[in-house]
Order: C-alpha cells, then structure tokens, then sequence
C-alpha cells in the first residue's frame, strides 16, 4: 500500500470502519463496501486485494487512532505515573458513554473470527497485549509491586466495560470504569 492513501482508498476504508464497527465483519460483504463507498470492484481489490486485508487495514487505523488519543491523556500528566494510570480510565469511561460508541473493536473481531491465525485476530492480540503492557509500565513507575497482575486485571475491567456497551448498547450501569479501576488500583497500591 502506497504511502498516502488515495480519495478512493480513503473513502473505502472509511465506509468498512464505519460499517464494520457497527454491524461487525460478517455482516457486511465487500459488495456493500463497493456500492456505499462508490468505487469499482477492481479499484478495491487494487488497494486490498482480500476482504481479510481491509479488515487488517481496519484494526490498524483503529489501533493508531487509539494509541493517539491514549498517549495524549497519559501526557496530560507528565511524570505522574498514576494520575496518568486513573486518567485512562477517566477517558475510557468518556469513550465508552459516545453515541459512537458500539463496544472494542479487536475483541468484535476476537470473537467473531475465534482462530488465531486469522490476521485480524493477530492484530487484536497485538493490541492488547500493547495496552496490558503499557498499563504494567505505569503502574511500575507508580511503585505497585504487583504491576503485571494489576495490568491484567485492568484490561479485563476495560474488555468487560466493552462488551458490556456492545451488549447493552449503554455504558455505566450505575459503575464507572474509572472508579472501579481507581478502587483496584488503591488494593493493589497496598498490597492486594
């Protein structure tokens, strides 16, 4: 794939992201991506040349556009490691209240395609691993000893408030993520 991406690449990827975040990757054959994005089937297939391939190109837009927005909040508090741990969540719960907000988009693809050499389950594994390890590496530089346990728990806190919007299509069922991680980060600050 070329370095800058073409009006028409630019417009297909935007239709399967929106299409395939709402409704999920199963649900939308190449046909409706071709017919919504207005491109010939060739010129689609000249920029992903497989469905799988657009659902990696997908997953990887998502993933940078997360680590974005994710490194911004943690910067909002340089050289605080747990306020920039809490400020994560702050955030999440914020991502998660959007009306577009339609749940993770790696786990939808986690379970809706279960093998793991499927790329784009690939792809999902990599970013959450990223995320686990990310988190383990503030919650080192804030002096909890039990770090990789405590990043564990906190992505499947994070996965959980996901799917939790995915399936009730609402966010916050009278919990804030925030308050649940900060409450599990102060047991593990202690020595849980």
């Amino acid at each position: 794939m070329p370095r800058t991406q073409t009006d028409a690449q630019q417009r297909i990827l935007a239709i399967a992201d929106d299409l395939f975040y709402r409704e999920g990757i199963r649900a939308i054959g190449v046909d409706t991506i071709i017919a919504k994005s207005e491109v010939a089937k060739t010129t689609l297939y000249r920029y992903f040349p497989s469905k799988d391939d657009l659902v990696v190109a997908y997953l990887e837009g998502r993933n940078q556009r997360f680590w974005e927005l994710f490194e911004a909040v943690v910067h909002q508090h340089p050289g605080q490691p747990k306020p920039q741990l809490l400020a994560i969540f702050v955030w999440m719960d914020e991502l998660l209240s959007s009306d577009d907000s339609h749940g993770c988009p790696f786990l939808m693809v986690a379970s809706e395609f279960p093998e793991p050499d499927y790329p784009g389950h690939q792809v999902a594994i990599t970013h959450k691993q990223k995320m686990r390890d990310r988190m383990t590496e503030l919650a080192e530089l804030a002096g909890i000893r039990q770090a990789q346990e405590l990043s564990a728990a906190l992505l499947m806190l994070v996965d959980g408030a996901f799917a939790e919007r995915r399936l009730f299509k609402q966010h916050n069922n009278g919990v804030s993520l925030a308050k649940a991680a900060a409450t599990m980060i102060a047991a593990y600050e202690i020595g849980l």
